[in-house]
């Protein structure tokens, strides 16, 4: 599978912000059926007060086709297989999908992509392609 135009950026963003990229990609199997997704990324980071480690999964998406809208459905159900499947495979990876700072602002425009993001609980890692930076982790 083609990586996102930004996935390199998204993954220095990341370790800027200290995670430890643990995975490009991260492979998500369905033994039982036999199908097989890649996840953009996996990480990690130490979480010095919890002696514990905090793990995500993160798709990176770009939306740079002509129709946002239509892009966003296709994400919103790629986002919620992957969360399914990590329920399944490791339910305590965290699934985030990262935009770049122009989307975040493009979906600003759009009410109802907005109120469906709040329903389905998608997270969201705003980064600033430019200077592979994250400006705002959206819970």
């Amino acid at each position: 599978m083609a990586k996102d135009k930004f996935h390199e950026q998204a993954k220095q963003a990341l370790i800027n912000d200290g995670w430890t990229i643990t995975h490009d990609p991260y492979p998500l199997k369905d033994k039982t059926r036999k199908i097989n997704y890649d996840i953009d990324l996996g990480a990690e980071r130490l979480l010095a007060a919890e002696k514990g480690t905090e793990k995500i999964a993160v798709e990176v998406k770009n939306f740079l086709q002509a129709s946002f809208s239509h892009e966003f459905h296709g994400v919103l159900g790629q986002y919620l297989i992957y969360l399914r499947g990590l329920k399944s495979i490791e339910p305590e990876r965290v699934l985030y999908l990262a935009i770049p700072v122009y989307v975040d602002i493009r979906l600003k425009d759009h009410l109802l992509l907005l109120e469906i993001i709040e329903e389905f609980n998608v997270r969201i890692i705003v980064f600033d392609e430019e200077t592979s930076t994250i400006t705002s982790w959206k819970k």
